[in-house]
């Protein structure tokens, strides 16, 4: 039977050990939604799977600043499948998935940001970014929301998905097309995922 010191120190080492694994990523891996034939949200000349591949190189850019490795989903416009996406986030153990997106709706007064997880391992990390993203952008707060989105769904590693404005609003279509925007989106992404690799 177990003294009760020994049961405190085992609780004590599990306590330790288990949020470090999930702070001590090396990596992160990026997936700009969409991509080829798959335009994603659009309006006009203005199409989601170009956005969010910029907007994703400018964070691949941010994370490589503070050393952080990062990986891809794609780095051009070409069509990904979303079990290749998943995939390549299996394939890494110390790494968190960030999936960039643009929301898009028939309601045209419809705006603002909202991040998305769906595995308790994520939750974290999604308010981290999201606490991060609507405090250096000036857009309408849409919440920290649960969804059962494919590449959410199935990673084994923390993984959360951001959108980034709705294409469908004119006011946030016009702000989006301009570089210092999705700029500070990539900030405010890379800033929340500083923030949860510090959080423990």
């Amino acid at each position: 039977m177990k003294t009760l010191f020994q049961f405190a120190t085992a609780l004590v080492i599990f306590t330790l050990a288990a949020p470090a694994q999930a702070a001590t990523f090396r990596t992160v891996v990026i997936d700009p939604g969409h991509g080829g034939q798959d335009r994603g949200g659009q309006w006009g000349q203005v199409y989601e799977k170009h956005l969010a591949l910029d907007t994703a190189t400018r964070l691949e850019a941010q994370l490589r600043e503070h050393g952080i490795n990062t990986v891809m989903t794609r780095r051009s416009d070409y069509f990904v499948t979303l079990p290749e996406r998943v995939n390549i986030a299996n394939g890494y153990r110390d790494a968190i998935f960030v999936a960039i997106h643009y929301n898009y709706t028939w309601k045209p007064d419809a705006n603002g940001l909202e991040t998305y997880y769906c595995t308790p391992q994520s939750q974290q990390l999604a308010q981290c970014v999201h606490t991060a993203i609507t405090s250096r952008v000036a857009s309408a707060n849409r919440g920290l929301k649960t969804a059962r989105f494919y590449v959410i769904r199935y990673p084994t590693i923390p993984s959360i998905l951001v959108e980034c404005g709705f294409v469908s609003n004119t006011s946030e279509r016009n702000r989006m097309k301009s570089a210092w925007f999705r700029d500070s989106l990539a900030r405010g992404i890379a800033e929340g995922i500083m923030r949860y690799r510090s959080s423990y």
